[in-house]
């Protein structure tokens, strides 16, 4: 599996501070669950966490499915 070339940092800090409004996952390339996100606040909220989680543990994947890892 190839890497991203997504920043790690990037990603986290836009979901830790715009997650509800789901700019983590327009700027990993994920337009259709960002719109998603975007209109549930975060799928509610639980989303948001799971999201943030997976980018802290270096599991989350950008539209290509590359593994974002490089902070």
């Amino acid at each position: 599996m190839s890497t991203s070339s997504k920043s790690r940092l990037a990603a986290t800090l836009l979901c830790l501070f715009l997650g509800e409004l789901g700019i983590h996952r327009f700027y990993v390339g994920k337009i259709g669950t960002g719109i998603l996100w975007l209109l549930t606040a975060g799928l509610f909220g639980i989303g948001l966490i799971v999201d943030f989680i997976l980018i802290v543990c270096g599991q989350f994947k950008d539209s290509n499915g590359n593994l974002i890892t490089v902070w």
